[in-house]
């Protein structure tokens, strides 16, 4: 794991987050990273929701069950996501490629992780999440009021689950 020092890091309130929670995932992309700095794995996102929900500031992703994130997400108690704001597209594009099974996607980016407690985050970004997870739930097409989302989304039928997670923490970069 390389590592970087994080005080180029300031943490700020929810309530002074100034950032648009929609192109914050579907512009912006995101590296979702689950685990700890002795075993981690890191994808990139670009479904994810900001809110609240059971009184508590929450962040929402949703995750393929075939992806090798998920077993960590499964296992974990924090996950990170960390927000590039429409940088670092070619790398982000590895970690929504390739699998960690399979390759070390740090080493071949070039980007860097860091940890805060137990939770480890790409400390390339401009902006991380630091979440407890409170809920999981899948997605199930009997669901879906739009008829064209099993076709259009799901030819495999690989439904993501959602995780959400509490906000517990947000850094951003000074």
């Amino acid at each position: 794991m390389n590592q970087v020092n994080t005080m180029a890091f300031r943490e700020i309130s929810v309530n002074d987050l100034q950032i648009n929670p929609v192109t914050l995932f579907s512009d912006g992309w995101a590296l979702l990273t689950a685990g700890n700095k002795a075993s981690f794995n890191s994808m990139t996102v670009s479904w994810g929701a900001i809110g609240e929900i059971w009184g508590k500031h929450s962040l929402f992703v949703f995750v393929r069950p075939q992806r090798y994130t998920d077993e960590f997400m499964q296992k974990s108690d924090l996950f990170t996501v960390s927000c590039f704001g429409g940088t670092h597209r070619k790398e982000l594009g590895v970690f929504g490629r390739k699998s960690g099974r399979d390759c070390d996607k740090y080493a071949e980016t070039g980007l860097t992780t860091e940890t805060d407690g137990d939770a480890v985050y790409c400390a390339d970004a401009e902006m991380i999440f630091i979440c407890k997870k409170t809920a999981k739930t899948s997605l199930e097409p009997q669901n879906f009021y739009d008829d064209t989302i099993e076709d259009d989304c799901y030819p495999a039928k690989d439904y993501h689950k959602i995780y959400v997670g509490e906000i517990v923490k947000i850094l951003v970069r000074e």
